[in-house]
């Protein structure tokens, strides 16, 4: 599927491992990875920086190495992962009103403005102007909040309507319609034959572990390009919801044969801690929130 080895060991666990106590063995991680074309070597690599980066905590048990992610990371997944799989379902009426975060940044803190740009779009914001951003779903106390964690003094924060005046641009246009529907008209072309296949059941458990963390590495792009917009921002015919009910479908019914390839390759090593390996429905971690 191509994604960084370290995104790909975070994902794994988060998908199969979450918040379990017990350390998987090194060996099984870096045998799981082999099933989506990583080497050993960048495997292993990959288990060291994020060991150095806190995200796994690692243990020594004669000459084995043990790993599982440290709470940290396991809360950092958790809270991302109800963000994603919460992603396109039907909404309340939109109250009509932006949070607006405004900024000024010199050109010389060029880190400081991409690193908070990066956390204004994980938010749902989206640059109306280059320091003006908006979003009609997001919490404006979470943008005041990362505005002060990064030290910005010239900006601030607050809620209001647009007027919609003729000539004017409106807060919407913060966002390309066009583009963001050719994003979701491509997810549906590139994953309806494997959808197909999945209703066949002609999909194997080592392809299901593959496919169904390839299509949630890719769901998992689209809160970054759409906020969850309020259906009385859309235009008619909008494609998410067709996109969320092919995602939660292959991922749901994938489940269980992901579940079992990652048992078999657990067991090759601690067949003791294969049973322990579970798989999540979009169903379960939404009654989680």
């Amino acid at each position: 599927m191509g994604a960084p080895p370290q995104h790909l060991i975070t994902t794994l666990l988060g998908d199969y491992w979450i918040s379990r106590p017990e350390q998987l063995p090194s060996a099984a991680l870096v045998r799981l990875t082999e099933e989506f074309g990583v080497s050993a070597v960048a495997a292993r690599a990959a288990l060291s920086r994020l060991t150095k980066r806190e995200l796994l905590e690692s243990s020594r048990i004669g000459r084995r190495t043990y790993y599982r992610l440290t709470d940290r990371a396991a809360a950092v997944l958790l809270e991302g992962r109800q963000r994603i799989m919460s992603f396109g379902l039907a909404q309340g009426a939109w109250d009509g009103t932006w949070a607006m975060a405004a900024f000024s940044i010199s050109e010389e803190q060029r880190d400081l403005r991409h690193a908070l740009r990066a956390r204004l779009r994980w938010l749902g914001f989206a640059p109306l102007y280059d320091g003006l951003w908006v979003s009609p779903t997001a919490n404006a106390d979470s943008a005041a909040a990362v505005l002060a964690e990064l030290e910005i003094p010239m900006s601030t924060v607050f809620r209001a309507e647009a007027l919609g005046v003729a000539g004017m641009r409106a807060p919407q246009e913060a966002w390309d319609f066009d583009q963001l529907r050719r994003t979701y008209e491509d997810f549906v072309a590139r994953y309806s034959p494997l959808l197909e296949r999945v209703r066949r059941g002609v999909v194997g458990a080592s392809e299901a572990l593959v496919a169904r963390t390839g299509i949630m590495d890719t769901w998992r792009t689209f809160p970054n390009h759409d906020p969850d917009l309020p259906v009385e921002l859309l235009p008619a015919g909008w494609p998410r919801a067709a996109a969320r009910d092919l995602f939660v479908e292959v991922y749901d019914t994938l489940g269980p044969l992901a579940e079992f390839r990652v048992k078999q390759i657990v067991a090759e090593f601690e067949p003791g801690l294969a049973e322990l390996v579970a798989h999540h429905r979009t169903s379960s971690i939404l009654a989680l929130s």
